[in-house]
C-alpha cells in the first residue's frame, strides 16, 4: 500500500515497508510513518521517519523488543512526539533521531 502526499508542488508517493500504512504524520523533515504490526518482522520498528526523497531517515527505538507501536501523535513541543506499544507502554521519542527519551508501562 502507498500514500501520496503533495510537498512543495511534487507528490510524494510512501511505499509501505512490511505491511499496511495504518497512520502518517507530515513534518519538516518527511513523513512518519505507522505501519500495521500483523505480519511486521519482530526485530523491526513499525514506526518511522521517511524523507521527501523517499528513503527512511530513522525508524524508532522501541521500549521493549518485542513489541510494536499502535498509535502516534506529534506533542505540541515541535521536538517530541508521543506513542504507544501493544505492551501497554506510553512512550515519548525525539522527532530529530526517532530515540526514546522516556516511557511508562500501564496496563
Amino acid at each position: 500500500m502507498s500514500t501520496s502526499y503533495w510537498q512543495s508542488k511534487v507528490i510524494m508517493t510512501i511505499e509501505a515497508l512490511h505491511t499496511k500504512i495504518e497512520k502518517t504524520i507530515q513534518v519538516n523533515a518527511g513523513v512518519i510513518v505507522l505501519e500495521n504490526s500483523t505480519g511486521f518482522p519482530h526485530n523491526e520498528s513499525n514506526l518511522y521517519l521517511v524523507s521527501q526523497n523517499g528513503k527512511v531517515i530513522w525508524k524508532a527505538e522501541k521500549p521493549d523488543p518485542g513489541t510494536f507501536f499502535t498509535r502516534v501523535k506529534l506533542n505540541d513541543d515541535g521536538r517530541t512526539f508521543s506513542a504507544y506499544t501493544l505492551n501497554g507502554h506510553a512512550c515519548e521519542l525525539e522527532l530529530k533521531t526517532g530515540k526514546l527519551i522516556s516511557f511508562t508501562t500501564f496496563r
